[in-house]
Formats: structure tokens, C-alpha cells, sequence
């Protein structure tokens, strides 16, 4: 395991990339998702300074699970927040008291880290054949890159600024495609005076202990869906993208931290945590480094960029939710055609799987919902029955190259 070995040497000149992949994918993620946080504390009813504590607590655990586990096994382990479980408590947390939820939250991450123990998660990985895995990262991933064009109709001076820029420093110098667009579209909001710093003021983040309340109720309304979704939308997707990049950690220790840290952080107000899958895929493809042995460095700049944001509190959150909506899509989508384009050609290289992942692709880009559970796991369980009926069988633990055992060097020629 990689875990044993010294830090690859890592040259000044190498850390730019992977830090503003870092940058980028910390970026996406609070000015995406995380408004589904302050939806949730305000359906609950949360003080302001329980609001700040679950901003506080879900920062830093993110923050720090990511560097152990980036530090740990020299890969680009991006943990987030699950914003599945974030969605669903906006409507859960209506008829839930805090302490209970708090209870709810504990009982969560604890199985979490039962199932990291038990090595149950990882066989279930190795299952999934890599055309199949490839093809549902791409269905997954795919809203985000017509996203990045669609915002073409919504302000098509920054979308279209944006893309032009990227299309020509890929032309001429691709390495600082993503580098230069983000520096350029922020020197663009600054001008036009689109990012409104007035009311910003810093401000200490204070953690607030809640003593947790167990009940049957919160543990059949919140508990079993909090652990279902954030294990079908997050975790799977979440260890498919590293695979898909070339990068084998095993997924058992990545499960048992992240439930570790939701577990301390849990008290203070966090839902959970757990492995990134959309903001991952920014910093483990060859955007974030040419060399794979590099791009752990991402995963150490976003762990810390997390951290920064927990002792600040909702105040940075808020700065980052303050950017545009066009600039956070076209951001992330292009920030992410090099991993579409890679996916979908794997997707497509083996003619035996070639059906089932193409019918994988298209179920997950569908992004179905039923029973309260996510696009991902509908895409990979139809994927995998499409694989079933074409193939005669069922997918064997030795299939593929791509799901090879923990352990492995990520090596060449991977897609990215």
C-alpha cells in the first residue's frame, strides 16, 4: 500500500495545477450544493449558532478526513458532504427535533464504520465491470458538462468568455486550461462588480455541543435514509471515480475514516460525510497533473481550503455561494470534459460490455428518482442487469483492469 511509501519529490513548479483543482472543486461544491445546508437548518429551525456549528463541524471534518486519507495513501481522496442526505434532510428535519437528528446522525456513521471494518464495501466494488463503472461516472457527470454550455442562455457573456478561453489555452497551452479560466472569470465578475464583498465581514465559527436524543422514529425517518442514500449516491459514485482514474485504494479504510469522522463531528451538528463523486473528479483527472503520482496534492489543498472555511464559519460559505450560478456551472463542467471524454471512451473500448455500458450511460444521465434514492444507484442496478441478460452472468470479483486490487500503482494510459 502506497501508505508506506516517502511523498513523491514534488517541485514548486508542480503544485500549481492540484491547488487550484483543489481551489475549483471546494468552489463547486459550496456554491452548488451546500445551499441545501441553510435550506435544512432553516426547515429545522436552527439558531444562527446551531446553523454555524453544522457549517463548522461538516468543514472541518471534511477538511481534515481528506488530508489523512490524501496523506495517507498519496491519491486525491476528496471527501465532501453528501448532498443526497443534505436534500433529503431539507424535508426530514420538518418533523425531526435537532437532538433527535444529532441521534440519528451518530447511529448513521457508526454503521458506516461498521461497514469499513467488515471489508463487505470494497467486494461489492470489485463486482462492478469497468465499462459499466465507466459508463455510469460519464451518465453521472454528463448534466454537469451541458451545464457548463447551457449557461450560455442564461449570461452568455460569461459563459461564452469562458469557453473561448478554454478551448484556446487548451489549443496552445492545455495544462493551465482550467488555471486560466478561473482567474479569468473571477478578474470578470471583480470588474462587472458580480460578486457583492460589502456585507462580508470574518468571523470565528464557535462549535455548539448538542447532546444527542435516540428514537425509534429518527432512527426509521432519518437514520436507515441518511446511511441508504449517502451509501448509494455518494460512496459508490464516489469510489468509481477514483478507479476510474487509475487510483486503487481499497475503499474500506476511505469508509471507516469518513464514518469515524462523522461520528466526532455528528454532536456538533454534521449529517455525514463520506468520499467526494462529482467535485472528486475535478482533482483526480489529468487536468489536476499530468502525473497521477502528483495529484494527491489536491486532495491535501482542498482538505485545507475546506478547513479554512470551517473556522470562518457560514461567512466564506457565503462568499462562496455569492458567485454566479453560470460561473459555478460552466466552471465545474469544463473543469470536467477531460473526465467525460475518458469515461465515455472506456466506456465504449471493450465490445463485450460496450451495450451495457452504453445503456449504464444513458440511465444514469437520466437521473432517476424513485423511493427517495438517487440517478446513481438506478443507473448502476439497470446497468448491471442490462450486463446480466447480454452476457448470461452475472459480473465475476476478478472482472476488469480498472477494479483491480487495493493496493495497485496508478499506471499509465488510464483514462482521465
Amino acid at each position: 500500500m502506497s501508505s508506506a511509501s516517502p511523498p513523491s519529490s514534488v517541485r514548486w513548479n508542480d503544485l500549481a495545477h492540484p491547488i487550484v483543482a483543489g481551489l475549483i472543486s471546494v468552489i463547486v461544491n459550496y456554491g452548488g450544493t451546500f445551499i441545501l445546508v441553510f435550506q435544512a437548518a432553516k426547515v429545522a429551525g436552527l439558531s444562527p449558532e446551531l446553523t454555524a456549528s453544522w457549517v463548522w463541524s461538516i468543514s472541518i471534518g471534511v477538511g481534515v478526513t481528506g488530508i489523512i486519507l490524501s496523506w495517507m495513501f498519496r491519491e486525491p481522496i476528496i471527501t465532501a458532504w453528501s448532498t443526497p442526505a443534505a436534500a433529503f434532510l431539507v424535508t426530514a428535519l420538518a418533523t425531526t427535533s435537532h437532538a433527535e437528528a444529532v441521534g440519528a446522525y451518530l447511529i448513521s456513521a457508526a454503521a458506516f464504520v461498521a461497514l469499513g471494518l467488515s471489508g463487505c464495501f470494497e467486494r461489492v466494488i470489485r463486482l462492478i465491470p469497468p465499462g459499466v463503472a465507466a459508463g455510469l461516472l460519464a451518465g453521472i457527470l454528463l448534466q454537469f458538462g451541458v451545464k457548463a454550455f447551457g449557461g450560455m442562455s442564461i449570461d452568455p457573456v460569461l459563459a461564452g468568455l469562458l469557453i473561448a478561453t478554454y478551448v484556446v489555452l487548451k489549443r496552445f497551452t492545455a495544462r493551465y486550461a482550467v488555471v486560466g479560466i478561473l482567474v479569468l472569470g473571477l478578474a470578470f465578475l471583480l470588474v462587472q462588480n458580480r460578486v457583492e464583498l460589502s456585507g462580508l465581514e470574518l468571523k470565528l465559527a464557535t462549535p455548539v455541543l448538542t447532546m444527542p436524543v435516540f428514537s425509534l422514529n429518527a432512527l426509521l425517518s432519518v437514520a436507515l435514509p441518511l446511511f441508504l442514500i449517502t451509501l448509494t449516491g455518494q460512496y459508490m459514485p464516489g469510489m468509481l471515480v477514483l478507479r476510474n482514474d487509475g487510483f486503487k485504494t481499497s475503499a474500506n479504510p476511505i469508509v471507516t475514516v469518513t464514518g469515524l469522522g462523522s461520528l466526532l463531528m455528528a454532536p456538533f451538528g454534521s449529517h455525514a460525510f463520506n468520499i467526494a463523486a462529482i467535485t472528486a473528479a475535478i482533482c483526480t483527472g489529468r487536468e489536476a497533473h499530468d502525473e497521477p503520482s502528483k495529484r494527491w496534492i489536491a486532495g491535501i489543498a482542498a482538505g485545507v481550503f475546506y478547513i479554512l472555511v470551517g473556522v470562518f464559519g457560514v461567512t466564506l460559505a457565503a462568499l462562496f455561494m455569492a458567485f454566479p450560478a453560470t460561473f459555478i456551472t460552466t466552471l465545474a463542467g469544463l473543469a470536467l470534459l477531460g473526465t467525460i471524454g475518458g469515461s465515455l471512451a472506456s466506456a465504449m473500448a471493450d465490445a463485450k460490455v460496450r451495450e451495457a455500458a452504453l445503456i449504464t450511460f444513458l440511465a444514469a444521465a437520466a437521473n432517476i428518482t424513485m423511493f427517495g434514492i438517487g440517478g446513481a444507484f438506478w443507473g448502476l442496478l439497470i446497468g448491471l442487469l442490462a450486463y446480466a441478460v447480454l452476457n448470461g452472468r452475472l459480473p465475476q470479483r476478478t472482472a476488469g483492469q480498472i477494479l483491480q486490487p487495493a493496493g495497485s500503482v496508478a499506471g499509465k494510459g488510464v483514462p482521465s
